[in-house]
């Protein structure tokens, strides 16, 4: 299983959550630092189009782990539950094209 890992305690708003995702991801230069690109990058796991550093298999799934989570929960909570949202709609997204999800979020 692909897996990145964020640190919690170093994301405080939305800057530094695309920051450290753009770094951990491997998002390409053009990475426009909002959930709709954010969201863009992460549709295209299994194509090999560069928009992440991870190319999924068929049946792979990108681990996101969030470590701290509390401190994010207690520093940002709207971002955690915003970011919960877009991975169910990634995940919906691969669904509608008859894929299997390609993304877990962990939290610890």
């Amino acid at each position: 299983m692909a897996h990145v890992r964020l640190d919690g305690t170093t994301i405080t708003d939305w800057p530094s959550f695309h920051a450290q995702c753009r770094d951990a991801f491997g998002f390409p230069d053009f990475y426009g630092n909002n959930l709709d690109a954010w969201v863009d990058c992460l549709s295209y796991l299994r194509d090999d189009d560069g928009m992440t550093r991870f190319h999924l298999a068929e049946d792979e799934v990108l681990e996101i782990e969030i470590g701290n989570a509390e401190a994010l929960r207690a520093q940002a909570p709207e971002l955690l539950e915003e970011l919960s949202f877009c991975i169910e709609g990634i995940n919906e997204r691969y669904a509608d094209y008859g894929e299997k999800p390609a993304l877990k979020l962990v939290l610890r």
